[in-house]
């Protein structure tokens, strides 16, 4: 059998806690809470990078949300994937970027259901940590990807690219296109999202650097990844900021949203929008004139390296430990400090290259 009669006793044990589990997530995770309990995703045991690559393993995909086309395309690369190393996938998930809650529950679904290895794009770092450690302690891999939990609540975390390369890059994108004068906004995500709050911070450092010193940062806003939300947030700074000359929104259902209004406004052309979206959904936009350049990772490729990295975990092949290598497809990765794996640098999308992308 490939669990064992202990293994099973653990699942039966967290089907008897989910509720009590789901309950604490609704009232809150703080830092504290996350720091204080028990379980770790450090890297346990020894790896053996030449061990074998098991099969008929099942990996769960859990994504911020179902049906987004962004996290559709990412966990198609991981379904593709593990058809390939010959093992099995499944998805759930919550339809809203901000159900913590329901996050919450479908890792307790995946505990119960004993998968091998979930890979999880985390709404908030701390809430899903006391889940997640309950999944490891039952003997389950757990990979982040896309947007983190704290370090010790998974064995390893697939990046997108370096966070500060993201960060930064958008920074430099828009002052380029606004000749680094005039006042900008950022259109977040979720004011929870890990990934986006870690980019905005590496924005607001590249901002001090003295050659943006006349571009000012007048305001954060957050669209949680709502395409009516982030519309309406896009028309509210405009109305607020009259005299805005750039927006940078590095989420892809924001930065859509965003175009959407521009392109039928006064502002077309005059407010310059940047950040992180897919070639089809911007291919009108930056087509007529809304937008010049923006960039992403192929996300398909971020679904392929976290099910190959939960994989290479299941199979014993890495720990998550900082320094291991292993092979992902033709590409051999390093694991950094803390579990993350990047998946490499973002790509510049512009009038010159975007028709060479279909995703």
């Amino acid at each position: 059998m490939r669990k064992s009669s202990i293994r099973r006793a653990c699942a039966a044990l967290a089907a008897a806690t989910s509720l009590a589990l789901a309950l604490t997530a609704c009232g809150g995770t703080t830092k504290n809470d996350v720091k204080s309990d028990s379980g770790s995703g450090a890297a346990a045991g020894k790896a053996d990078p030449n061990a074998a690559t098991k099969k008929g393993l099942t990996v769960g995909f859990l994504p911020k949300q179902v049906n987004n086309p962004y996290f559709t395309s990412a966990d198609k690369g991981g379904e593709q994937a593990l058809a390939e190393l010959g093992s099995k996938y499944k998805e759930v998930g919550p339809s809203s970027a901000t159900d913590t809650s329901g996050q919450v529950s479908y890792v307790n679904t995946l505990t119960q259901q004993q998968v091998d290895a979930m890979a999880v794009s985390a709404q908030d770092p701390g809430a899903l940590c006391t889940a997640l450690k309950q999944a490891m302690k039952n003997g389950i891999k757990v990979v982040t990807y896309d947007s983190d939990t704290t370090a010790d609540c998974r064995n390893a975390f697939v990046s997108q690219a370096s966070a500060e390369d993201l960060g930064r890059t958008e920074v430099q994108l828009l002052a380029q296109q606004i000749g680094y004068k005039g006042q900008i906004a950022i259109l977040s995500a979720a004011q929870t999202a890990t990934n986006q709050n870690t980019w905005i911070g590496y924005m607001k450092k590249e901002l001090a650097d003295p050659k943006y010193k006349d571009v000012k940062l007048v305001k954060v806003a957050y669209g949680n990844d709502d395409a009516q939300q982030s519309f309406q947030q896009t028309q509210g700074l405009l109305q607020q900021y009259p005299d805005l000359k750039g927006i940078i929104s590095p989420t892809t259902v924001g930065i859509k949203a965003a175009a959407q209004y521009l392109s039928g406004s006064k502002y077309k052309g005059k407010v310059q929008l940047t950040g992180l979206g897919t070639p089809n959904d911007m291919r009108k936009y930056v087509k007529n004139g809304t937008v010049g350049a923006f960039e992403l990772w192929d996300p398909a490729k971020l679904g392929d390296l976290a099910a190959r990295t939960a994989v290479a975990l299941a199979s014993g092949q890495i720990t998550g430990k900082e320094g291991e290598t292993f092979k992902a497809g033709g590409t051999t990765y390093t694991i950094g400090k803390d579990g993350v794996i990047n998946l490499g640098k973002p790509t510049v999308f512009d009038a010159k290259n975007i028709d060479g992308f279909d995703f």
